[in-house]
């Protein structure tokens, strides 16, 4: 009984000296903390979808474009004619701000092994369709473009002459 009663005071006391204090913190783990969520990245802008169409007239539908600096256009030309590539073939292509649109048109009719896009004047070209047939269509990407404006013609022989030009003013 003599040893029962120090222990049990013992036990008492490892008890009761623990009433009243608060709880410590739990031990730190090695566990990293979740990291907070990452920013979503910015969605990309919408791609601006502009319909353009040529037909036998030797017209374009558009002759005006507006755009804003650093938007992305898609263009998409469609041939709308009936007559064959031969004789009634339709391009579009976009030269960069201060080129001679007409200029650039004379030089291209001598380039019909490359579809009337000649390749020493690649360098005053931003982008520019295959020659298309009847029924037939194309898409470019313009994408970071600068405020400017920028000229768009056929260079098909004959059809700058006749009107088929536009251009792309970029704000």
């Amino acid at each position: 009984m003599k040893i029962r009663l120090p222990l049990c005071l013992s036990l008492a006391a490892v008890a009761l000296s623990g009433c009243g204090q608060k709880e410590a913190a739990p031990a730190a783990t090695t566990a990293a903390a979740p990291a907070p969520a990452a920013a979503a990245p910015a969605a990309p802008a919408a791609v601006r979808v502009i319909e353009i169409t040529a037909n036998d007239t030797m017209k374009y539908n558009l002759t005006t474009i507006e755009a804003k600096a650093g938007e992305t256009i898609k263009i998409v030309l469609t041939n709308t004619g009936t007559l064959p590539k031969e004789a009634m073939g339709h391009n579009l292509v976009v030269l960069k701000p201060g080129t001679d649109g007409a200029a650039y048109c004379a030089a291209a009719m001598t380039a019909k092994a490359t579809e009337y896009v000649p390749e020493s004047l690649k360098d005053q070209v931003v982008a520019h369709t295959a020659l298309l047939g009847p029924r037939k269509s194309e898409e470019i990407i313009l994408k970071d473009l600068k405020a400017g404006e920028y000229p768009y013609v056929c260079s098909f022989p004959a059809h700058f002459a006749v009107g088929m030009k536009g251009v792309l003013i970029v704000k």
